[in-house]
């Protein structure tokens, strides 16, 4: 551990730093943890991009492993000597692909070992893979806490990876309501254009929108599907309906090459990662999420805050977030259909969309607000701090003595 005069120091270890949801959320917790309770490094397995430069929270360091791909064992006595070097009191790790460096924080000393599930990829949305799983339950040994931020998750950490009641937790993503706000009546001609912002996207233009890393859990090429049938269905309205899907990732070029091969380039907007998301949800009509696997999905807690109805799958946290037939609607993943069925309602009807939305941006204010969410978190790292290191204080005076 550090010196006493310093806070306790927590290595926050990811695959990688780059846009997405669960790093937009490790981001605004590092930046908003007050400096004199914590201070952070992290430490990325492949590497990060200029996402990192939203860290604003001043000492913060970055550090990357260059993980090649495979089992890569030296990775392991990279990151041994690593925390050897900067001596954490806390080392909190996400996901699975994070999940089995818990050994090598253990044996560099690191009082605190902490894991969440923010989410599963698209090789096991359900969470299925025994490999995976068996993984996980070597892994719990190393670990103070397996914590989810759904209470799906959270049910199936206990239930099917054996996470004992002690070390379980749920942690719930939250939301800057400040920052992310309704449009509250103001005509969408009224409102700033974002840069960027198609010429073909007029003011009677109705915008369906998806947040959200490009890659194959997410989901966006049945999206894609689901809004090519949403115009044939509804004829009437096609010159009117636009999508947006923001965010980068490795599939992109894809589904660029998708909407090209359907002849709507005009009518759906691929800009890649931005930083005003705020800016364009009161732009938006409706907010679609398709993923085959969730957490609790950050994106559309911004969009309910921002006012918007949130069409979304029936995976993980997303039917505690979207109440059907309040705040939104569910229907079964990779399911176009279900999801074109679900969003006409939504653009044929604008007043049913500020019901359901008005309505998600109260759940949103009084179930997911940041300021609990950080609260959330720093509860967790006080309480194991106060167990683990005191017990080392007080055990090292004795052997003194």
């Amino acid at each position: 551990m550090s010196g006493m005069s310093q806070p306790p120091l927590i290595v926050h270890l990811i695959y990688r730093l780059d846009f997405g949801g669960l790093e937009n959320l490790l981001v605004e917790r590092i930046n908003r943890i007050p400096a004199e309770r914590y201070r952070h490094a992290v430490v990325c397995l492949t590497g990060y991009t200029d996402f990192a430069s939203r860290i604003v929270q001043p000492g913060v360091t970055l550090h990357t492993l260059d993980k090649p791909p495979g089992l890569a064992l030296a990775t392991h006595a990279a990151l041994w000597r690593l925390l050897r070097r900067l001596r954490p009191a806390i080392v909190h790790t996400y996901n699975l692909s994070a999940v089995e460096y818990g050994a090598a924080a253990l044996l560099a000393g690191v009082p605190i070992r902490i894991n969440g599930l923010h989410g599963r990829d698209a090789g096991d949305p359900t969470g299925s893979n025994r490999k995976h799983n068996l993984l996980r339950r070597w892994m719990l040994p190393f670990y103070d806490c397996y914590y989810a931020n759904s209470a799906d998750m959270a049910d199936w950490n206990r239930n099917v990876i054996g996470v004992p009641a002690a070390k379980s937790e749920l942690l719930a993503n939250g939301i800057d309501t400040d920052r992310f706000t309704p449009r509250t009546g103001a005509p969408v001609a009224s409102l700033p254009w974002p840069a960027g912002w198609p010429t073909t996207f007029g003011t009677d233009s109705i915008v369906i929108v998806n947040v959200g890393r490009i890659q194959a859990v997410k989901d966006q090429a049945s999206l894609i599907d689901a809004f090519v049938l949403l115009r044939q269905t509804l004829p009437a309205l096609q010159r009117r309906l636009r999508l947006a899907i923001v965010g980068d990732g490795p599939l992109l070029p894809q589904l660029r090459t998708k909407v090209a091969a359907a002849g709507i380039s005009d009518d759906v907007w691929l800009p890649g990662a931005r930083t005003d998301i705020a800016a364009i949800l009161p732009r938006c009509a409706v907010f679609a999420l398709s993923s085959i696997a969730e957490g609790t999905p950050g994106a559309a807690l911004e969009a309910m805050a921002a006012g918007l109805p949130v069409v979304g799958t029936r995976v993980g946290g997303v039917p505690e977030v979207v109440e059907d037939g309040v705040t939104g609607c569910v229907v079964p993943p990779s399911n176009p259909a279900a999801l074109a069925a679900a969003l006409a309602p939504y653009v044929t009807a604008p007043e049913l969309a500020e019901k359901h939305g008005a309505a998600g941006r109260l759940r949103v204010v009084s179930r997911y607000g940041m300021a609990a969410m950080v609260a959330g978190y720093v509860a967790l790292y006080d309480r194991l701090c106060q167990q683990k290191l005191t017990s080392r204080f007080t055990s090292s005076i004795d052997r003194a003595v």
